[in-house]
This record gives C-alpha cells, sequence and structure tokens, in this order.
C-alpha cells in the first residue's frame, strides 16, 4: 500500500509540475532543532525575532503538529538559463535575486500543494497541513532528510540535480509512508560559496551569520547599514546570488520550466535610475505579484541608493539629490551617503 501511495503521490505531484517529490519520517528525532537554537543563541538571527519568538514550535515538526507522522517535501527548479553574476558588471542597473526576478514563488507554488494535498487525504482519508516557507517548519533539513539534497556550506539545499536553484514546499500528513533515503553532504573540499561571499557572512563552514548577509540587509532589516555593508552591496539591491550561483554542482542545473518563474523583463536589470523615481504607486505596480513588493517602497529604495553611491555614474547625482527631502529618515540617510560617494569620486 505504502509504494502504491509513493507512486500516485509523485505522478500527481509530477503532473502539477513539480520536478522533485520526496518522503521522509515527520516523527524521527533530529539535531536540526539544537542547530537552530544554537544559531538564535549567538544572535546569529539579527533582528529577526520571529525566528526566537517561534523557537520551540521550530525545533521539530511533531513541535507544531504532535500527529504529523509524514512530510512529503517537493522541490521546483527556478534555474536562470545563464550564471546571473556577470550582470553586476553595469553598476548602473541594479541586480535582483534571481528567485525574485518572476511571480512571487509562494503563491506559485502552494496553490498546487494545496491541490496535491487534497489528492493525498481523498486517497488516504488521513489529515494534511501544507507549508510554503511561511510556518514555523525547517524545510531544508526535511529536504535533505526526504533525499532531496543537502545543506551546502552555504547553508542552502544543493541538489546534484538542479544545483542551488530549487524552491521548496512541504505537506505533513497523519499517514504512515515509508520514507526515502537520506541525502548524504557531497561538498567536499570545495569552498567556493564561502569565498565568493561579498561580506564574509559565514563563520565556518554551514554556518551563516544573518547580520552579515546581503539578503538579510537587503529583505529583512529596516534601518541605516553599516558603511562596510553599503559599499560592499555594489549592485545588489534585493538578495544576493553569490554564494548559490558559483556552486559547481549547478552544471547539472537547467532553466526553470515553469514560466511564471522566468525572468520578467522589467526585472532582469532595471536601471538605478528609474527605481530612483519610484513612489509608492509606481513601487507596487512594477512589482505587482513578486517578492519584492513586501519590504515596501522605502526599504527599496534605501537599497537602490546604496547601489547608486556604488554606481560611479554621473547621470544618478539628480535622482539621488531628488531623494535628500524624502519623508522617509532611513532613505533620506542613503541619499546623503550615496551623493557624498558620487561626489568623492568627482561625478557631482
Amino acid at each position: 500500500m505504502s509504494e502504491r501511495l509513493k507512486s500516485f503521490i509523485r505522478e500527481r505531484a509530477t503532473a502539477l509540475g513539480f520536478e522533485a517529490c520526496r518522503f521522509a519520517s515527520a516523527s524521527a528525532p533530529w539535531d536540526a532543532g539544537e542547530r537552530l537554537a544554537h544559531f538564535v543563541g549567538e544572535g546569529r538571527h539579527g533582528d529577526m525575532g520571529w525566528m526566537e519568538t517561534t523557537l520551540e514550535r521550530r525545533a521539530h515538526p511533531t513541535a507544531m503538529w504532535p500527529e504529523a507522522k509524514t512530510a512529503v517535501v517537493l522541490g521546483l527548479n527556478y534555474g536562470p538559463e545563464a550564471d546571473p553574476l556577470p550582470q553586476m558588471a553595469d553598476r548602473s542597473a541594479g541586480y535582483l535575486s534571481v528567485y525574485a526576478r518572476g511571480d512571487d514563488y509562494h503563491e506559485v507554488i502552494k496553490g498546487r500543494l494545496k491541490i496535491l494535498a487534497g489528492q493525498m487525504a481523498a486517497r488516504t482519508g488521513q489529515d494534511v497541513k501544507v507549508f510554503v516557507d511561511t510556518a514555523p517548519l525547517m524545510e531544508k533539513p526535511l529536504a535533505q532528510r526526504a533525499g532531496l539534497g543537502w545543506q551546502g556550506k552555504h547553508t542552502n539545499l544543493l541538489s546534484r540535480r538542479h544545483g542551488n536553484w530549487l524552491f521548496l514546499g512541504s505537506i505533513l500528513t497523519t499517514a504512515e509512508i515509508e520514507p526515502d533515503a537520506p541525502e548524504g553532504e557531497h561538498c567536499g573540499s570545495c569552498t567556493a560559496c564561502l569565498d565568493a561571499c561579498p561580506t564574509a557572512a559565514f563563520p565556518a563552514p554551514f554556518q551563516l551569520d544573518a547580520r552579515r548577509c546581503l539578503s538579510y540587509l537587503t529583505i529583512e532589516f529596516a534601518g541605516p547599514w553599516p558603511e562596510e555593508f553599503r559599499v560592499a552591496t555594489g549592485s545588489r539591491i534585493y538578495g544576493c546570488d553569490d554564494c548559490l550561483a558559483v556552486c559547481p554542482w549547478n552544471k547539472f542545473a537547467s532553466g526553470a520550466r515553469e514560466a511564471r518563474l522566468h525572468a520578467r523583463e522589467a526585472l532582469n536589470a532595471p536601471r538605478l535610475a528609474d527605481l530612483l523615481a519610484l513612489d509608492d504607486p509606481a513601487f507596487r505596480a512594477l512589482f505587482a505579484k513578486s517578492p519584492v513588493k513586501r519590504i515596501g517602497r522605502d526599504r527599496f529604495v534605501r537599497n537602490v541608493l546604496y547601489a547608486a553611491g556604488n554606481s560611479g555614474d554621473a547621470g544618478l547625482v539628480e535622482p539621488v539629490g531628488a531623494l535628500l527631502g524624502d519623508p522617509d529618515p532611513v532613505v533620506r540617510d542613503a541619499a546623503a551617503w550615496a551623493l557624498r560617494r558620487l561626489e568623492a569620486a568627482g561625478l557631482a
């Protein structure tokens, strides 16, 4: 019965567009909760207070849902067509992380997970719950336990088939389903991801200090940045792909099949001058259905101003100067910093 059920779920998952579907025990013990507690105890979560307040529920799948027996872990490939990092050579354009150039993956995946979960519930008569990165469920350790890949030295999930470019979604169920074999670690002696980090955010292999991570700073952190990170961000205005893009396992990756995850033309290399002119309605219009929308116009324009200060583009002096009187104090601070940088380069 278990193998027939697994075959049914895999067939349904494939029909819904998922490239990976594996099974893991949701109730077996693991040490991921202890690693998370150490991460938070060291203060490496920065201002993400929700990680601390939900720490106990994050410690294990059954801490959140005691009846859970099995985790069905799904993967959806979002790989770019080519290495995205050369785009940063154009300092007058903003760099958005690959995952943020198309539609919000939460919305792309959630509907499909709900369909699959409904089909599972109808088939088994057991309860199901769906998760896409927004609930206190540690999906990367679950994915490794299920055999989708392993957490690399950069702490992200790595797949031998998809490289770094894999969105995850999970379905917990009270049904007992035979687990798949877990995936071992295959990083070996490689340190490409650690060496590529522009802010030295990895205190050791397999460890991250979010406070130094540009993905955290551009997305989660609301205030003014320390000077060193403003310079290090270069043209990165939302997220950072450096540690992902340099991984040698990406040689096996392919471009995303799902059209909604393909980069929109307007977000592939947007001009900083255009982004600096965004007011709130224009920001919301540009980033409709995008994950970028959730950080809001002010935080986003702050990021763009830091990139403008690093651009060496004299054409940005005027749009930067126009933001010196912005209503938001963090935006004003970023504008003043960017203008000083451009002046120091002899461009103003």
